[in-house]
């Protein structure tokens, strides 16, 4: 049984971390500072140190040259905020084997502890041992952590089932397009469990959020000494997800180099770790997403044409939120329980008043901004339902909109409408975009178009 040595500050998530790791056959020490931490090091050799990067007595980078100095062939995972991905590429350079942004869902932990272990040929050997190899924890994965999927009754829902159902037995590339927060990722995973690959790994990568200097290393792995840092033999996600599907989120803030690398590996169906001189032949599912328009991008030379019609075999539109009015009380129900698993609460429903209006909020973050109002809500509460009280002021007291602004599909008062929207929300080019229910890149066109002075 790997065993690790968990060290974060924040108890109540520590532990959190600590009961899921340990449901997941690990063996976890948590440690809540460094001083702490170090005693532990001094007395006990882990299998695997995860690390917080930021602490009240330390911060990741220290902890991490301290490991190193002890324990050399220890691998060291960071957890970081979004914000300091540019420290946590430093710390791999100082020898990380990588990071993990907070907030994390539980299959991206295991899948980099999995590769984490399986890069030390030592922890290999351990793991083959106690009979557990990667895809049994896999499966262990899979049976703790059952996801139910929420389907929808709206007619909008009813045609996103009929093209997952229809899409899914095939092993044609799927590109996802959608706002954001509409559940690209949940479709994703749904193609995945009803195709002939469900029972290999699906793995979900976000691009926007990989520097695209460790891009190569993200998606093909790399060998131990191919490069400053690399301390350790990684595993790329292509080859992790090798049988199964890999997702890529965002996939359109790909660097244009990282673009060629992308469809190099996708028409040869070979990848090469950098550093090693051997091809691995990997046999994957290859669906992405995008809240962008990547035909547009194309147009204006910033995606590669060949690249996108590899990804784009067949078109998924996931419809927002404020599109399947028939489905919002399904939707809250089923993050109301959610919340209370999670939270350990018991809180029964919504007050009528509450629910009136979820059904007049326009809910611009979707899903997910639904998912977080009534995990926040159900926290606050302390009676049976959910009152008006405890909900977040955007929803109790949304911004009034523009009657005009409605037919903004009229093409003789554009150019007022757009002016009028960014004089209501003082010039916020989002809050904008917003009210006049289209993307921000198609109001940067507009006011490029119009020469209005924004």
């Amino acid at each position: 049984m790997p065993n690790i040595l968990l060290i974060e500050d924040d108890v109540t998530f520590s532990a959190m971390l600590e009961r899921f790791l340990k449901k997941n056959g690990f063996s976890v020490e948590a440690s809540y500072s460094s001083e702490e931490a170090q005693k532990k090091l001094s007395n006990t050799k882990y299998d695997l140190v995860f690390t917080d990067l930021r602490l009240p007595d330390d911060d990741g980078i220290s902890i991490l040259t301290k490991v190193k100095e002890k324990h050399p062939e220890t691998p060291v995972i960071l957890m970081t905020g979004y914000a300091e991905v540019s420290t946590a590429v430093k710390a791999m350079k100082k020898g990380a084997f990588d990071y993990i942004s907070k907030p994390f869902n539980q299959d991206e932990v295991l899948i980099v502890i999995q590769n984490a272990l399986k890069g030390d040929n030592q922890q290999k050997q351990k793991s083959t041992e106690a009979g557990a190899t990667p895809q049994a924890k896999t499966e262990k994965k899979k049976e703790a952590f059952p996801k139910k999927a929420v389907t929808g009754i709206s007619s909008a829902s009813t045609k996103l089932n009929e093209y997952i159902k229809l899409v899914a037995p095939t092993d044609m590339s799927v590109l996802i397009m959608g706002d954001s927060g509409t559940g690209k990722e949940v479709v994703a995973k749904r193609i995945h469990d009803n195709s002939s690959r469900k029972d290999f790994s699906f793995i979900a990568v976000d691009c926007g959020a990989i520097p695209k200097e460790i891009a190569a290393s993200e998606f093909f792995g790399h060998v131990k000494g191919s490069f400053t840092g690399a301390v350790n033999n990684k595993i790329g996600h292509f080859e992790a997800a090798n049988g199964g599907t890999i997702f890529l989120d965002e996939v359109g803030n790909l660097s244009y180099e990282n673009q060629i690398q992308l469809l190099r590996a996708l028409q040869e169906r070979k990848i090469k770790p950098i550093g090693s001189n051997q091809e691995i032949e990997v046999d994957i599912r290859l669906i992405t997403a995008t809240n962008e328009d990547l035909l547009q991008a194309v147009e204006k030379g910033q995606f590669r044409e060949d690249l996108y019609h590899r990804l784009n075999e067949f078109t998924i539109k996931v419809p927002n939120l404020y599109e399947r009015k028939e489905d919002l009380l399904i939707f809250a129900d089923h993050f109301l329980n959610m919340a209370n698993e999670q939270l350990n609460k018991n809180v029964l429903g919504f007050s009528d008043e509450v629910i009136t209006i979820f059904q007049q909020y326009k809910w611009p973050g979707n899903l997910r901004e639904m998912s977080n109002v009534i995990k926040r809500s159900a926290l606050l509460t302390q009676g049976d339902l959910i009152e008006k009280s405890v909900l977040p002021m955007e929803l109790t007291n949304p911004p009034k909109e523009n009657q005009h602004i409605k037919s903004f599909s009229t093409k003789d008062n554009e150019r007022d409408l757009i002016i009028n929207a960014l004089n209501e929300v003082g010039n916020n080019k989002s809050k904008a975009a917003r009210l006049l229910n289209i993307t921000r890149k198609t109001l940067y066109n507009k006011i490029k178009e119009y020469e209005i002075e924004a």
